[in-house]
């Protein structure tokens, strides 16, 4: 099973992005989902992540702008992302975690937001 992830682009300072993941099967157990960044020369980051219970959690630096949601009958998690910044340019990567501690990785997609 893998992760598919869609949405990112070019967009301008202060645009929107909608990023989208779904699995191309079914993944048991999933307790968490969530997606992480990472910048040109920059470690992966945590972006935002959404338990099962709907409790959510951000980087500080996308508080406020960016939104995290899942659904649990398609097992996808989705990520809107508002008032866009240079710094938030990078390879998005979306993140399942089972109750079985198995990971799931995305493949990324590129955000590019221009000055």
């Amino acid at each position: 099973v893998q992760l598919q992830a869609s949405g990112g682009g070019l967009v301008q300072t202060g645009g929107s992005l909608r990023l989208s993941c779904a699995p191309s099967g079914k993944i048991s157990g999933v307790n968490a989902r969530g997606w992480y960044r990472q910048a040109p020369g920059k470690e992966r980051e945590l972006v935002a992540t959404i338990l099962n219970n709907g409790i959510t959690n951000y980087e500080e630096s996308v508080k406020g702008r960016f939104s995290v949601s899942r659904d649990n009958r398609l097992n996808s998690v989705y990520l809107q992302m508002n008032s866009l910044k240079p710094e938030d340019t990078a390879v998005y990567f979306c993140h399942q975690k089972t109750n079985y501690g198995r990971e799931y990785w995305g493949q990324g997609t590129l955000v590019t937001v221009s000055s």
